[in-house]
């Protein structure tokens, strides 16, 4: 027998971790940026992240894991109970704020700075040299996000995983993103039916069709200003302007006696803006409002139902692509439920999307 072999005696292989659904969703879709975001806090968000970071390892694909806030520590910063901790695997690429690095559970190589700012310093890039704790702090504004990716990317990710913020959705957008996890759960409140409630209400949001092909033509100078645009029934532009959305509600009023049939907005629609279009729907049936994506729309899911009720039309330049949704059964404020009835009834409830408990078997 050879030194080396004496020298080397054999390990135990790990077990190998089984690929899920939700894996096979993100593959098959062929993702290469996916936002992770919760319902809540506490809707197990960061276990979805773990299990696609695990699922990646084990399937030899680089992964990079940045966050639009800050997770990964150890208690909620708002209700001040116990987090699980984000747990990269070797190898992975992280972006995260110079500070966090203090903290980390692993050890990391310094790959680089990025020159983006943040409250806990620079978000700098590092490479885990193994597997373990960590918290993660990312850039918080999108076109920093996008700097980010693009340097995760040149640094060998082929997939990048986006660990979302409460109520901070837009790193959800195709803009940035061309996938989302959404994760939701017995924490939001209520029982199950409730709680199946208000995330098919969600989905509606960012479920939203895609513009056809010609319509998004028509309309793509009004996103192009980082404006808003009315044309219409013959796709004539009748006002495109370079206006703010926050300020365009007293703009689009003074269309109420032009033959208005589409309107598109670039940015946000809040409540003041979406009640001068619901008063453009009542002069003008068959109005169309385009947006950039579901996440641009922060109205609620009854509002948009009545305002396709009224005869409108509300559609995405481009559309979110869900790629699953997982459950959390437990809550930390009680009233859990059972985890395998929970996932029946959700299965049941939305057969058109890939729903999983990542703590189940498939």
């Amino acid at each position: 027998m050879s030194h080396t072999a004496m020298l080397a005696p054999t390990r135990p292989t790990p077990p190998a971790v089984r690929p899920s659904p939700l894996w096979a969703s993100v593959q098959a879709l062929q993702l290469r940026t996916v936002a992770v975001m919760g319902m809540t806090k506490n809707t197990g968000k960061t276990v979805s992240l773990n299990h696609l970071l695990a699922q990646a390892h084990q399937a030899h694909v680089a992964v990079g894991l940045t966050s639009i806030g800050r997770d990964g520590e150890e208690r909620d910063q708002v209700f001040s109970i116990p987090k699980p901790p984000v747990m990269v695997t070797p190898g992975c690429l992280v972006a995260t704020a110079r500070d966090t690095l203090l903290r980390a559970k692993v050890r990391t190589r310094l790959l680089g700075g990025t020159g983006i700012e943040s409250p806990m310093g620079e978000v700098v890039l590092v490479k885990a040299l193994d597997g373990g704790e960590m918290e993660v702090a990312g850039a918080s504004r999108s076109h920093d996000q996008h700097r980010v990716i693009a340097l995760l990317r040149q640094c060998g990710a082929e997939l990048v995983l986006l660990d979302g913020a409460l109520g901070r959705s837009h790193h959800a957008s195709p803009a940035i993103a061309d996938g989302v996890v959404l994760a939701t759960g017995a924490a939001i409140g209520g029982g199950v039916q409730d709680v199946l409630r208000k995330t098919r209400d969600r989905l509606a949001i960012l479920g939203i069709a895609q513009a056809d092909e010609a319509l998004a033509t028509q309309v793509a100078p009004a996103f192009d200003c980082g404006g808003v645009g009315a044309w219409d029934a013959e796709g004539h532009p009748l006002w495109i302007e370079a206006v703010a959305t926050l300020n365009a509600a007293p703009r689009l009023l003074q269309l109420m006696g032009t033959p208005v049939r589409t309107i598109a907005v670039s940015g946000a629609v809040a409540r003041r803006l979406w009640m001068a279009l619901s008063t453009l729907l009542q002069a003008h049936p068959g109005l169309t409002l385009v947006v950039a994506d579901g996440t641009k729309l922060f109205i609620d899911a009854v509002d948009l139902a009545q305002f396709e009720r009224q005869g409108g039309h509300v559609c995405a330049l481009r559309a979110i692509r869900m790629a699953g949704i997982t459950l959390n059964p437990f809550s930390p404020f009680g009233g859990s439920f059972d985890a395998h009835e929970f996932l029946a009834e959700a299965r049941s409830a939305w057969p058109e999307h890939v729903v999983s408990d990542v703590l189940l078997q498939p």
